[in-house]
């Protein structure tokens, strides 16, 4: 038989990254470290999103038309790229957080069994 692969601590569900870069970008307009920041500072710890898988979403959101991006200066003063949502990445945001919502009650009431 295979072994499970342990899931490590903060590691997110796969498909929940994007919807959560959109919810945090529905605030303000965010840099990526602010993004990634807000993430885990508002999980209490527990949710951290890495460059490696957050960089590739944002650019993948960007190419979707679920955000935009300009350049600006941080609050180091120093270059950064500046992404807030779209009016399309706003409807997605509504449905993703419908479907999640709807998939949390479920897995909830699996859970809650004897």
């Amino acid at each position: 038989m295979g072994k499970a692969k342990e899931r490590s601590e903060g590691e997110l569900v796969q498909g929940t990254l994007d919807m959560l870069i959109l919810k945090t970008l529905s605030r303000k307009a965010q840099h990526g470290y602010g993004i990634a920041q807000f993430i885990q500072q508002v999980s209490d710890e527990v949710l951290r999103v890495e460059e490696g898988s957050l960089y590739p979403a944002l650019h993948r959101l960007e190419l979707d038309g679920m955000i935009d991006s300009e350049w600006g200066l941080s609050e180091n003063n120093r270059r950064a790229k500046y992404y807030r949502l779209t009016a399309l990445g706003r409807k997605q945001l509504i449905k993703e957080s419908n479907d999640w919502s709807r998939l949390a009650e479920a897995i909830a009431r699996v859970m809650q069994t004897a």
